[in-house]
């Protein structure tokens, strides 16, 4: 579990929490024993998004690029990991915060949740936010959480996709570790393949999808977790793993 533990800042995504965030989310990457990333907050926003200070014109533009390269290569990361990432949401998510939620695999949020992106209401319209929003919710829904800035609520979120479930507030623990814990009965070789898989897929037209999907299919056969899985469904036992 990665947490965002900036309370008093509203837990912004400034240099400092990014470099963080992207140092933790590598953290044991290539470790067996790693199969699910949680990423989770203190307080009760979630992310406010990025730290206004950071984009005052007290800073050249090269430091504004800076910003926003490093925020574009952690939300990037994250569907490139091997592992699933899910997004425990208690909380307000605005803007690179809400860009956050959208581009983690899964996202479980209490129904106390919002997610809006606001930017339009200060002169810095949601542009980066809009390239993860745009691939989770209906192109309408995304274009008027990005001209109006009214923020949507959980059970909204749910409704248009941009999170998996939504649940009480004393729940949101034990059904986000639920989630994790049938992940980890999986092999991490095989939903390593099918999660860069699906980001690939996603973006080819059909045809091209299904080309690759196929050859993937085979690919999957090869894996000594492939064959496994199959031996031990015919066998009627439980499968082992070796990841």
């Amino acid at each position: 579990t990665v947490v965002l533990n900036n309370p008093r800042r509203r837990n912004a995504l400034s240099l400092p929490m990014l470099r963080c965030l992207r140092q933790d989310l590598l953290h044991d990457v290539k470790s067996r024993e790693l199969r699910v990333i949680v990423i989770a907050a203190e307080g009760p926003v979630f992310c406010s998004g990025h730290d206004l200070k950071e984009l005052s014109t007290e800073d050249d533009v090269k430091h504004h690029s800076q910003v926003f390269e490093l925020c574009a290569e952690v939300m990037t990361l994250i569907q490139k990991l091997p592992v699933p990432v899910i997004a425990k949401v208690n909380g307000l998510a605005t803007a690179a915060g809400c860009q956050l939620v959208a581009s983690c695999d899964i996202a479980v949020a209490s129904e106390k949740s919002k997610f809006a992106t606001p930017g339009v209401n200060i002169g810095l319209f949601c542009s980066t936010p809009a390239v993860a929003l745009g691939r989770s919710l209906p192109r309408k829904v995304a274009l008027e959480m990005l001209f109006t800035g009214e923020p949507l609520s959980a059970q909204e979120a749910l409704m248009h996709g941009l999170v998996s479930k939504v649940v009480p507030e004393d729940k949101l623990e034990e059904e986000t570790m639920k989630i994790s814990h049938k992940i980890c009965e999986s092999s991490k070789s095989v939903l390593a393949l099918g999660k860069a898989t699906f980001y690939r897929q996603i973006t080819q037209d059909l045809d091209t999808a299904y080309k690759m999907t196929t050859q993937v299919m085979v690919d999957n056969l090869t894996l000594r977790d492939g064959q496994e899985g199959i031996e031990a469904f015919i066998q009627k036992r439980k499968p082992v793993w070796t990841h």
